[in-house]
């Protein structure tokens, strides 16, 4: 059995299902890798399973932070090892599962941090001055010049370390012996899923959740950057309906999948499974004897 398993794939596709019930055959605990479900209050928008979902399994790093808190890919990095750590003392497998690839990533292969303590989000700059700023600090730096996220993650880099953020080292060689379990489907089913997905979130109170912090006037990173809050804000603004936002959180949220499924294919080495939704557990057992054939294949 590999040291750690790691599953990920786009938002709706299953990935926390998929960790539940490997925990219960392998005896193992999971690490949440989603960076909006580490926030407290913040449960319906970033699909975070509840006590009843998670079946007795436990699971780390679920609400630690409050959402006026800043939490980074280097917090991350140093909690999720640690955690590792605990769980593998205890005779316990880790599992990691999340969408966001960069946390995933950074774990996995070693990435080394310098600790950003003035951390800029340039707010109030436009990506075209920001490109332009960018380009002065690293004049060969490859971002494309509508990349906001890494342009930013750039610059931050380079005024926190004096170094360009294109000289930074890459990280190509795992430090945990992983297992990348990836999840997904046809493009068509994948946002047929998601569109259902938002529907069921609603039912289930997003726009209640939503207004509380929309009431409380709170707009830190945690609460913009998860899909669901920032585009229902527009409504209690009074610049768009309900049915019109409903729309931009399906819309957006078939992009980030889109998104996130280029990602993991370009940036890990998964071993990708198709799911089958109306049978789920031959899903499960599809991953399973995987797991089972690596293990006999490495002893």
């Amino acid at each position: 059995m590999s040291e750690i398993i790691a599953i990920v794939g786009p938002t709706g596709v299953g990935k926390t299902k998929l960790s539940i019930k490997l925990a219960k055959e392998l005896d193992g605990e999971i690490i949440n890798a989603d960076s909006t479900q580490v926030y407290r209050g913040l449960d319906i928008a970033t699909a975070k399973a509840n006590k009843e979902e998670q079946e007795g399994v436990v699971h780390h790093l679920l609400d630690i932070k409050d959402v006026k808190e800043d939490y980074s890919v280097y917090d991350f990095q140093k909690d999720a090892t640690n955690k590792i750590d605990e769980i593998k003392k205890r005779g316990k497998v880790p599992i990691l599962v999340g969408g966001t690839g960069l946390y995933i990533k950074a774990l996995l292969y070693g990435y080394d941090f310098d600790k950003e303590e003035a951390y800029d989000s340039f707010d109030e700059l436009t990506t075209k001055d920001l490109y332009e700023t960018l380009l002065s600090l690293d004049p060969k730096t490859k971002i494309h010049k509508n990349n906001r996220k890494r342009i930013v993650r750039a610059i931050n880099y380079t005024k926190s370390t004096g170094k360009p953020f294109s000289e930074k080292p890459k990280h190509d060689n795992l430090v945990y012996n992983a297992t990348v379990i990836g999840l997904t489907t046809d493009r068509k089913k994948l946002y047929d899923v998601i569109n259902q997905r938002v529907d069921n979130m609603l039912e289930l109170g997003l726009l209640s959740e939503a207004k509380e912090l929309y009431d409380n006037n709170i707009r830190t990173k945690a609460v913009m950057t998860p899909i669901g809050y920032k585009e229902l804000f527009h409504m209690y603004d009074g610049i768009a309906s309900l049915d019109e936002v409903v729309d931009m959180i399906k819309k957006n949220s078939r992009n980030y999948a889109k998104r996130q499924l280029t990602w993991f294919n370009n940036q890990m080495d998964v071993k990708w499974f198709d799911v089958n939704y109306q049978h789920f557990n031959e899903t499960i057992e599809e991953v399973l004897d995987y797991l089972k054939e690596k293990r006999t294949n490495l002893n």
